[in-house]
């Protein structure tokens, strides 16, 4: 692992952390925290369609911009569904990116802007630094 990789996958820890206190802090029951966790993932049924339909769908969902937006609606609200959405999906993408997933490429489920995963992937791909 490279410094840079490292130093990415570190603040995805962090985010991860983050979203997982302002749950807590919100009021977001620990019972529910991993059932919750785990929800995102919904969002990659799109590739029962194809791989093109399934990226789309997955990185909606798995990305940033959702968890601040959402995050950011719920402060202005002070909607506490909308915060722990929120922090939910900032918990989620910033877990996936610390153990290396990334979104999607159309080209197939393995095909992340981090690098291939999978047991199949090829070594030079595995870090997004040593790629080309």
């Amino acid at each position: 692992m490279t410094l840079v990789t490292a130093i990415l996958r570190s603040e995805a820890l962090a985010a991860f952390v983050g979203g997982v206190i302002l749950w807590l802090a919100n009021d977001g029951s620990p019972l529910w925290l991993l059932p919750a966790l785990l929800l995102p993932d919904v969002s990659a049924a799109g590739y029962l369609v194809n791989p093109r339909v399934g990226a789309i769908t997955y990185n909606l969902v798995h990305n940033w911009t959702l968890a601040i937006v959402v995050l950011g609606i719920g402060w202005w609200l002070a909607s506490v569904p909308a915060l722990l959405a929120g922090s939910i999906v900032l918990a989620h993408v910033g877990m996936d990116r610390a153990l290396g997933y990334g979104l999607k490429l159309p080209t197939s489920f393995q095909d992340t802007h981090l690098g291939r995963i999978g047991r199949h992937r090829d070594a030079r791909t595995a870090d997004p630094e040593q790629a080309g």
